[in-house]
């Protein structure tokens, strides 16, 4: 009899020390970024402001652009304070998995690399991926730069790279630090022979610079997002929910034409 008991008692203990982990494990999981980010009352978010017109500082020294205001936007239905910080592009999955900031507002491309190590929202806006080259240069389509002897800039550790990567094998990648705006200056000064990046920074680059014309064709059209840590469901769904939102009240297509599709932000923060 007292065996038996011993069973039951040990039995018992058991459950109860299951019980008590699994209690521990769903507190845990229910405090999350978004419950931080209510109790703060400020949602962080990471940018990298040297790449109009996603993301960059204005004329009146402003943190701006599309993927700017959007965060802005959704600390203000959401109610908090949104408090930016400001990384070179090959810094913001570090800061965010450091737990620097909540997510990453960026024109980033959810790659399998980004999304074996990120959750990221559904996307915020599409981009197509061009190439750029010196007006007075022979080459006409983006194929043409797929050749020994030409150097292609990018961004470092960007979409863009990974684009010149797949497509232009041949030609000789060059990455750079500081955003799009220092390889557009590279190719502009005659540092290298094209870039690869969005249309919008392209068209950007052109009418700033003078100097650049875009190629024929697009090399590849890639969804945008934000990205959080990969434990953070609940922010994950929030975001999805809150794109859904946006989507159908058209404020989203409104920024979007905005800042992506028109150069009209041009003429209030240059």
């Amino acid at each position: 009899m007292m065996k038996f008991l011993k069973k039951i008692a040990l039995s018992i203990g058991m459950l109860a020390g299951v019980a008590a982990l699994s209690a521990g494990t769903a507190n845990t999981a229910s405090a999350g970024a978004m419950e931080d980010i209510l109790k703060r009352g400020e949602l962080r978010v990471a940018v990298q402001t040297q790449g109009a017109p996603v993301s960059f500082i204005n004329k009146d020294g402003k943190q701006t652009g599309l993927a700017v205001e959007l965060a802005r936007m959704m600390g203000e239905d959401l109610g908090v304070k949104v408090v930016f910080q400001d990384y070179d592009w090959k810094g913001l999955i570090p800061a965010l998995l450091a737990g620097k900031v909540d997510m990453i507002a960026a024109d980033m491309t959810p790659t399998p690399q980004r999304a074996a190590q990120l959750l990221f929202s559904r996307p915020m806006f599409y981009e197509e991926t061009v190439a750029v080259v010196k007006n007075d240069s022979p080459l006409a389509k983006w194929e043409d730069l797929n050749q020994e002897g030409l150097n292609i800039g990018s961004t470092q550790a960007s979409s863009y790279s990974e684009a010149i990567k797949k497509f232009m094998p041949k030609a000789t990648l060059k990455e750079f630090t500081g955003g799009t705006a220092a390889v557009a200056q590279a190719l502009s000064a005659g540092r290298i022979d094209a870039t690869v990046s969005d249309l919008g920074n392209v068209t950007n680059f052109v009418n700033e610079f003078g100097n650049l014309k875009i190629l024929d064709g697009i090399i590849v059209k890639n969804p945008l997002a934000f990205a959080v840590r990969p434990d953070e469901v609940h922010l994950k769904l929030w975001l999805d929910n809150y794109v859904e939102l946006i989507t159908s009240d058209k404020r989203l297509d409104q920024m979007v034409n905005y800042w992506w599709n028109t150069t009209d932000w041009e003429k209030d923060h240059k």
